[in-house]
């Protein structure tokens, strides 16, 4: 029987990622360079495979004339700029309201900070709707997705069983780590990572097109659906 849903965070609660990426890839070519998109992508959803740094990159690649420290904060203030303007993606609410009526406990595992997902939780208005928050915070260092260390301390901490959750990624770092705690994962991908190819056990373009019901026969059933 189904007891929690735990979800990621940035790209799947709110969609931070496309900013981010957009923002770095104008910033590049202002200067005449193309952000290296596929290193970019490596550390999407987790810090674990790639230390790829663009600022840092950029620095080199001007030779210094631009300073990763300048550049990261005008990626910082523009990229926060239009994420505090973007809502809840698709769906998500309702998902999460569903689950809470049906009795379901539901929890976020992020590779994020605390600081950064507590703070946008609360600007929403949905902290009060998790019962868990789990974030980079909570495991040890370097053991971010695509570990499964941070779905694993969900799991402790809303005290299920992994056949008992389902994961909400949309990620390959974050599908990886659910695949690895042995959970269901479904792949919502948001425009940037839908380019990366992301599957799940179930992998569908937006939340808005899933009921509690028909997730739960999914998971019952064991099946792959890529919708």
């Amino acid at each position: 029987m189904l007891k929690a849903l735990i979800f990621d965070f940035d790209g799947l609660i709110l969609d931070t990622e496309t900013p981010e990426v957009s923002v770095w890839q104008s910033i590049y070519r202002e200067h005449g360079y193309e952000l290296p998109v596929a290193e970019w992508e490596k550390t999407i959803g987790g810090y674990g495979i790639s230390n790829f740094d663009a600022a840092e990159h950029l620095e080199l690649l001007s030779q210094g004339r631009l300073d990763a420290v300048s550049a990261r904060m005008r990626h910082r203030k523009e990229s926060e700029k239009i994420v505090h303007t973007s809502p809840v993606l698709p769906g998500v609410i309702d998902m999460i309201e569903q689950a809470k009526k049906n009795g379901l406990q539901v929890a976020i595992g992020s590779s994020s900070p605390h600081s950064w997902v507590d703070e946008h939780v609360k600007r929403l208005g949905i902290f009060d709707y998790f019962d868990h928050i789990i974030c980079q915070d909570d495991v040890p260092a370097g053991r971010t997705k695509p570990n499964p260390d941070i779905f694993l301390k969900a799991l402790d901490q809303l005290n299920v069983k992994h056949d008992a959750a389902v994961v909400f990624e949309d990620s390959p770092n974050g599908v990886t780590a659910a695949r690895r705690a042995e959970i269901f994962v479904v792949a919502v991908p948001n425009p940037m990572t839908a380019k990366m190819g992301v599957k799940g056990d179930i992998t569908l373009p937006s939340l808005a097109g899933l009921s509690l019901h028909e997730l739960n026969e999914h998971v019952k059933k064991g099946d792959v659906f890529a919708g």
